[in-house]
């Protein structure tokens, strides 16, 4: 099984455009929504979700009532000011402030605090018109996102194994954070989705340092490539010293905003003019995950490529 992953750097690319176009062309895949902060493929692909299960992750202090003797010694060591008095000595945990460090726990005398693991969202297996989805929610202000993604990419992989489907494609964060870094470890193939703007170059290049400290084959598609030619060239210039090659230039259209409203992906909204295009696309990323590309040094800096 191979698994392609979908990246950006930044937001608004058109990450989850080009995702929802390969889910709905090339061979049999399960799908993976990576991006548990704030999940959008979903909106696209409109899933039947047949089965919904709670994520723990972390702790959760809570005071007993009854064994409290009101001393206050739990809110006078708590450094996130997550223990208050809501009555006349009767203290309460505030979930959107506790840590689960479990200071509270240890310093109380009466044994009236206790610790159990923390709801921070659900993740979800469905089915969509283009295959099997594994997709979360992470709650919110809950943390842990890094660990919801590692087991969306668990659960889409049994999954994948029980369909026997050898592809699947994930939706990733964006970004460089740990939700990323959870989603690309042990992948095959990274797809570096981009947009010729300056905020996009750069953070494309630390998309592209990321990769290759995990030492992932990558290869480029340039979403609005006509909007800004020298960035847009600038873009290739980068990809191009480092061995990346870039698979698919998409022009700035309309079909995208209007594909997103009716709830399509483009090669559904306008197959005749993208079906094609990601038909190829599809080919040209089977062949790398046989043939990757080889890996170098990047001899210009990009930034100096857009300068006046």
């Amino acid at each position: 099984m191979k698994e392609i992953i979908v990246i950006s750097g930044k937001g608004g690319t058109g990450k989850t455009t080009v995702t929802a176009a390969l889910a709905a062309t090339g061979p049999a895949k399960v799908l993976a929504d990576c991006d548990v902060d704030a999940a959008d493929l979903h909106l696209i692909l409109k899933p039947d979700v047949l089965d919904t299960i709670d994520f723990y992750s972390g702790q959760l202090a809570s005071i007993d009532p009854l064994l409290c003797s009101q001393c206050g010694s739990c809110a006078d060591h708590c450094r996130f000011d997550a223990i208050r008095l809501i009555e006349d000595s009767v203290w309460e945990v505030r979930p959107e402030f506790c840590e689960g460090c479990g200071v509270c726990l240890h310093v109380c005398p009466s044994q009236a605090v206790g610790m159990s693991e923390r709801k921070c969202g659900q993740w979800y297996i469905s089915d969509t018109r283009h295959g099997s989805m594994v997709h979360a929610a992470l709650g919110i202000g809950q943390e842990n996102s890094g660990k919801l993604v590692t087991t969306v990419r668990r659960e889409s992989a049994v999954l994948a194994r029980k369909k026997n489907v050898d592809v699947l494609l994930t939706d990733g964060p964006p970004g460089i954070g740990c939700p990323v870094i959870a989603s690309m470890n042990n992948a095959d193939l990274a797809v570096l989705v981009t947009e010729p703007s300056v905020s996009a170059l750069h953070d494309l290049e630390r998309t592209i340092q990321l990769a290759a400290h995990f030492q992932l084959p990558a290869a480029c598609v340039l979403n609005k490539a006509g909007v800004h030619p020298q960035t847009a060239e600038a873009i290739r210039t980068l990809c191009s010293s480092h061995g990346i090659p870039v698979l698919a230039e998409l022009p700035y259209t309309s079909d995208m905003t209007k594909a997103q409203l009716s709830r399509q992906s483009i090669t559904e909204f306008n197959p005749n003019r993208w079906n094609d295009v990601f038909e190829s696309l599809w080919d040209a990323m089977l062949n790398l995950l046989d043939h990757p590309a080889p890996r170098h040094q990047p001899l210009i800096p990009a930034m100096n490529q857009i300068q006046g």
